[in-house]
């Protein structure tokens, strides 16, 4: 059991949190044809937009209410109601993902009485869905901000029907990639089963090219018509310990039943999720399957040697650090230190002495004599200072290209992520070495 330390610096040194609306922003961008729509100044925004852009290369569509000095002041219900109304009249979204900020959050907006309110006035708002969520970039982090927009998700626009026993929902948290979402998807269905993933970030942000004209909205995703089928699918897949609350919603509201993967990156992770898919199929494993998991028995055998004894640190999301650590320590490394950014119950269940809740200041402070460090872009500076190789993990990635791609999960995305690590070990090794 380790234990959370809690920050107790005044302010955060080249931090390495990403605020809520950012994480809720990219769990909407995963529903076709939806405009997510920031509740404050033009600046909350545009940073997340450039933020966006720079790791997946992507055209991103976000809105904001643009609130002022004076409506933040006096209210920003009037400036709720525009952006809604124009983005109806101009960019057609087939559903709005409304997110509060730090600036209204403060203020203290009833966002929902204004959102009855304004549905009173204009009853044509019934026949788009808005979904709102309350993330202030004050607290948590990105991971909180992704999953209270999925739990919105769930609460807001799944219908009860009649349950369909071999449809599923994947439950996707915020610690998996586009490609880890295809691959998740591909192995679900290799068993037979119809699987609807929410949010699908697998379809609108592979970097595909469209065949039609230019659309303000996502251009791909988890479908309005497939989020209204998720009432009857007849289990819940929920990948990632923070996907455990909205598989909860799903259980109260349809009686579904569900189980939480804390991870899919490993031989024993995989297993279990495999054996799972062959009871609710009642399938056996396909044999492609099988050839993999023969394939990623021979990689750990390959790569064991430059994974022995080596020191990590890492400083990842609640959910990403857990996946990542708990692997690198079945491959035989040392995890020397875990730095994230929010609490999380997961967070205890990792076999370290402690973990703390910081930033990359205190990553730089614990990595000194590590051999590799773990980190999204940011880690750099700590990694040229320190001479210690940096494997690019998380969010932002702005200086490498593929962020959509990558995949770290199942039997092919562990075999790809051991490859990758066990590569930047080596060439560290013969960079010490004396000729």
């Amino acid at each position: 059991m380790a234990t959370v330390i809690s920050p107790k610096k005044s302010v955060a040194i080249n931090p390495i949190k990403q605020s809520q609306p950012l994480g809720a922003a990219l769990a909407f961008l995963g529903l076709k044809g939806t405009m997510p729509l920031f509740h404050g100044s033009q600046g909350c925004t545009a940073f997340a937009k450039v933020l966006l852009v720079r790791h997946f290369r992507e055209a991103i569509p976000l809105s904001t209410t643009a609130m002022t000095e004076v409506t933040t002041i006096l209210g920003g219900e009037e400036n709720i109601e525009m952006a809604i109304l124009t983005l109806l009249e101009k960019a057609k979204p087939e559903i709005i993902g409304l997110c509060t900020t730090g600036l209204t959050e403060t203020r203290g907006d009833d966002m929902e009485g204004i959102l009855r309110a304004l549905k009173k006035r204009h009853p044509d708002l019934s026949n788009v869905p808005v979904i709102f969520c309350s993330t202030p970039d004050f607290k948590g982090a990105l991971q909180d901000g992704f999953a209270a927009a999925v739990e919105g998700i769930v609460k807001e626009v799944p219908i009860a029907s009649e349950k369909q026993t071999n449809q599923v929902t994947l439950l996707v948290g915020s610690a998996f990639t586009p490609g880890d979402v295809e691959e998740i998807k591909e192995i679900v269905t290799a068993f037979g089963l119809d699987a609807i993933a929410v949010p699908d970030l697998s379809e609108s942000l592979d970097g595909h090219l469209s065949d039609g004209e230019y659309s303000a909205t996502t251009t791909g995703g988890t479908s309005l018509a497939d989020l209204k089928r998720v009432g009857a699918s007849a289990f819940t897949l929920a990948f990632g310990e923070s996907m455990r609350g909205a598989a909860k919603i799903l259980q109260q509201r349809f009686g579904t039943e569900y189980q939480v993967f804390s991870r899919l990156t490993g031989l024993q992770a995989v297993d279990e999720f495999l054996m799972k898919l062959s009871q609710l199929s009642e399938c056996p494993v396909p044999e492609k399957f099988r050839r993999q998991r023969r394939q990623l028995q021979d990689a750990m055998l390959d790569t064991h040697f430059y994974f022995g004894r080596k020191r990590v640190a890492l400083a990842l999301e609640p959910d990403l650090l857990y996946s990542t650590s708990i692997f690198l320590q079945e491959m035989g490394a040392q995890i020397q230190a875990a730095v994230t950014t929010t609490q999380s119950p997961v967070l205890e269940l990792l076999p370290l002495e402690s973990v703390i809740i910081g930033d990359l200041d205190d990553l730089e402070k614990l990595a000194v004599g590590a051999d590799l460090l773990v980190a999204n872009s940011n880690g750099k500076r700590v990694s040229k200072k320190l001479g210690i190789p940096l494997y690019r993990q998380g969010m932002p990635i702005f200086d490498r290209l593929g962020n959509g791609y990558f995949t770290t999960v199942g039997y092919r995305g562990t075999i790809e992520f051991l490859f990758n690590l066990g590569n930047l070990l080596l060439e560290q090794e013969e960079s010490k070495a004396k000729h």
